[in-house]
């Protein structure tokens, strides 16, 4: 029973790591346009600003192989499939 408790804890608690990954995200998903810039509330995209954030988050997936929960490691996992999936619909669009 300590495992899942564990994970459970892992799930719902944002650590630093976690902190780290969204607030990265969210600034990818300003840049893309799916999100309005928290300064102004206006709504804009930047590809070459969105790319680069996609490109530290995957950088930063390949630093902190092996080291991090399940839970922090399917959290980049997914949120790198979901703004890869989005920067490829932006481009397409642009």
């Amino acid at each position: 029973m300590g495992e899942p408790e564990q994970e459970r804890t892992d799930e719902s608690s944002a650590g630093p790591f976690s902190a780290l990954v969204l607030m990265l995200g969210t600034t990818a998903l300003v840049h893309l346009g799916a999100a309005p810039d928290p300064g102004s509330g206006e709504t804009k995209g930047d590809l070459g600003q969105a790319k680069q954030v996609i490109d530290l988050l995957e950088v930063l997936q390949a630093k902190t192989a092996g080291n991090l929960t399940a839970a922090e490691s399917r959290m980049l996992d997914d949120l790198l499939f979901d703004l890869r999936m989005r920067y490829l619909e932006a481009v397409k669009r642009a």
